[in-house]
């Protein structure tokens, strides 16, 4: 069936994809200019908008699936927005421009959002087709977890990072024994430093996960359901249920087929168009400047700018920020941001204080903080954060940086 665009004379916006940043384009966009388009939304799955980054509170009983629920069906038919959930677009004619999806719905556009986010990368070793083989992306796979978590016991994660760890502490939490597998020999090595991650392994381990670093993965094992995971110097530990968070792929097979521009990912200006004029793209399928996206706080600022544009209101530009992390296990605090390797022309500032678990590392470029990691004292996580946004010179309280806002407006 073929939907007109301009059913009441409006010009028509379709957003192909349901999740975090495609609405929050929506919602930016409805901000400002609430009546000037026809909204479309396809969305691969059968609900309405979730917040994807509480799906670790969910598996680990913290948080209810009706909790993370951001935009309900109610949101989008007050809002005058038709939501076509579980029908996936799969082609887009931008010489008519029209999308079809799955079932055969088509719709035209005068403006096409692409939010289509990325996919698992599922580690492609002898036997990851088998039954409780799984990635952490959904709410099916939430449910998938939960369900293995009942039935059986043992639980491998193959990935250390961020996503990895919420994982393993929610299987864990929901009485799982758990395994996390991860090929360095730094847990979180994408957001923290030696020191910072020894003390969160030795902190987990204390709750009861195990872990196998720099250990590589050869085959999952199993007749059809996995039963163990082999390593490549043969060795192996039994599994009812592995989880992989090895790392995501911008999800781009349909722009790309559509002939739009893609490198790793869909290139972007920074107005968050695309090369085709018509045709925006925001979120974790988009590269802007050679860069990529996987957290929340430039996908906002994205939503922002490409809500503005789209709204005809476009004086915004989008400018990548050095951006913070936190993780979501209970009971554990840690929090990272900005460039906390450092480099030759960097010098570091350390506190450590092992008997009350506490570990910060500040990265100085000259009077300038550019990084930071802290480890059982986060509080003034979100301080350092904005120094380092900010460019702030801080060579009035430099001794006391370590010690904290307080200590540090005192010497100010």
């Amino acid at each position: 069936m073929n939907a007109p665009a301009d059913k009441d004379g409006k010009p028509a916006l379709v957003v192909i994809g349901n999740g975090m940043a495609g609405m929050r384009t929506v919602e930016e966009l409805l901000k400002l200019a609430p009546d000037l388009y026809d909204i479309t939304v396809f969305g691969a799955e059968p609900h309405g908008n979730y917040n994807r980054i509480m799906l670790s509170p969910v598996l680990a009983g913290d948080k209810s699936i009706a909790d993370i629920m951001l935009n309900t069906r109610e949101w989008y038919a007050q809002n005058g927005i038709t939501l076509h959930a579980g029908d996936p677009v799969e082609h887009i004619d931008r010489r008519r421009r029209v999308v079809r999806s799955r079932s055969g719905v088509e719709v035209q556009y005068d403006r096409l959002l692409l939010a289509t986010g990325s996919t698992p990368f599922i580690i492609p070793v002898p036997g990851h087709e088998l039954s409780g083989v799984i990635a952490f992306r959904d709410i099916q796979d939430v449910d998938a977890m939960l369900e293995a978590a009942r039935t059986h016991r043992h639980a491998v994660v193959i990935g250390g990072g961020l996503l990895g760890l919420e994982a393993a502490n929610g299987l864990m939490r929901q009485g799982m024994e758990v395994t996390v597998v991860h090929v360095t020999d730094t847990l979180m090595n994408q957001q923290l430093d030696k020191p910072a991650a020894e003390l969160l392994k030795k902190a987990l381990e204390a709750k009861g996960l195990r872990f196998l670093l720099n250990a590589n993965t050869a085959e999952i094992v199993g007749p059809d359901r996995v039963t163990a995971v082999r390593f490549k110097d043969g060795s192996e530990i039994p599994a009812d249920l592995v989880v992989m968070t090895a790392g995501v792929r911008p999800n781009i097979a349909l722009a790309k087929a559509a002939g739009l521009h893609c490198e790793r990912a869909i290139i972007v200006d920074d107005t968050l168009q695309t090369y085709d004029p018509r045709i925006y793209a925001v979120g974790e399928c988009v590269q802007h400047r050679k860069a990529t996206f996987g957290l929340v706080a430039p996908i906002w600022d994205q939503a922002r700018v490409c809500g503005a544009h789209l709204a005809g209101a476009g004086h915004r530009r989008y400018v990548q920020q050095a951006t913070a992390t936190k993780l979501k296990v209970t009971g554990v605090d840690l929090y990272s941001a900005g460039d906390f390797i450092g480099a030759e022309d960097t010098e570091d500032l350390v506190l450590r204080d092992p008997r009350r678990g506490i570990y910060k590392r500040l990265v100085l470029r000259g009077s300038r903080l550019v990084g930071a990691v802290l480890y059982g004292d986060v509080k003034d996580g979100p301080w350092y954060f904005d120094l380092i946004q900010s460019g702030r010179d801080i060579s009035a309280f430099r001794r006391e940086l370590p010690f904290g806002q307080a200590m540090c407006q005192k010497a100010a």
